[in-house]
């Protein structure tokens, strides 16, 4: 299966979606189409995992300190939640983004061979040329958004092949890693969930550790090794994140957006919000007060 295959399947979707999509199409429910016609600049956001597949252009994606950069025929696969700088470095773009089921993957453990689950060292966010094999499962499983019934059978079966084929590929090492709940991946899992759910609070790495499981200087090093960050930085890139968001639907002040994501200084919030997103709090605020 080659990659003209789903080009033609996402040019064919936008020849029969009423006036053609712009931006971003939903085909399937965990399955969006992103096409932009020109290149972009840096835009911070979070990555849940996801797979995304580049059939045109090229996108270059910052995670902490590491650059991956991938084009036509190559995926990025996220296994965690990750903060992320991205930009769209050739134009015209379009890309297909399914949202990976950390669930689905770990169902799949029963059917995997136990000498099939390496323990390669690996990190949440990997590039690698997609193989046929994915290509054409991708291919069948955008195809059944022509047939709703079809999709309702066939979809959850052809959904189970691409984790499949993901979890076995040679860049899936970490999300093999995930199915062993007592691995050091789903230990840093489990401490990202917790730093999410508790954005607003400040965090005791010490005690983070201790919750999942390891001591505070192992904790550090395989959170760094998973992230490409430091759990402090990993938890102020999500305080900015919310805040920038918060600004962005028109809800909040600049000083109740500092406060609501845990910050006491005002002025420290500004600060690092700037160097973060290359303007000030103020700015995003009045461009969404209008």
């Amino acid at each position: 299966m080659s990659l003209e295959g789903l080009i033609e399947q996402a040019d064919r979707l936008a020849a029969v979606t009423a006036g053609g999509w712009r931006g971003m199409a939903r085909p399937m429910d965990d399955l969006l189409l992103l096409r932009q016609d020109q290149p972009s600049t840096f835009e911070a956001s979070m990555y849940e995992p996801v797979m995304c597949l580049i059939l045109h252009g090229r996108k270059q994606v910052s995670i902490g300190e590491r650059t991956l950069s991938f084009g036509p025929g190559e995926c990025l696969l996220v296994s965690h939640d990750l903060p992320v700088s991205s930009r769209i470095t050739k134009a015209p773009y379009l890309a297909l983004v399914l949202e990976v089921d950390v669930a689905t993957i770990r169902k799949l453990y029963d059917e995997v061979a136990e000498s099939a689950l390496d323990g390669t060292r690996a990190r949440a966010a990997e590039t690698h040329r997609a193989d046929p094999g994915l290509l054409d499962a991708l291919r069948r499983y955008l195809a059944l958004a022509d047939s709703p019934a079809d999709a309702k059978v066939l979809g959850p079966l052809v959904s189970k092949e691409i984790h499949y084929r993901l979890l076995m590929a040679p860049y899936g090492a970490m999300l093999r890693s995930l199915i062993r709940h007592d691995s050091n991946a789903s230990a840093i899992a489990r401490a990202i969930g917790h730093i999410r759910g508790n954005v607003r609070s400040a965090i005791a790495v010490p005690e983070l550790a201790r919750r999942v499981g390891m001591s505070p200087s192992a904790f550090h090093k395989h959170f760094k090794m998973v992230t490409s960050t430091t759990p402090l930085q990993y938890h102020k890139e999500l305080r900015l994140l919310e805040a920038r968001r918060l600004l962005q639907t028109g809800g909040a002040s600049v000083t109740t957006a500092a406060i609501d994501v845990g910050y006491e200084s005002p002025s420290q919030f500004s600060r690092e919000y700037a160097r973060k997103f290359g303007v000030p709090p103020s700015q995003d605020l009045a461009h969404a007060t209008g």
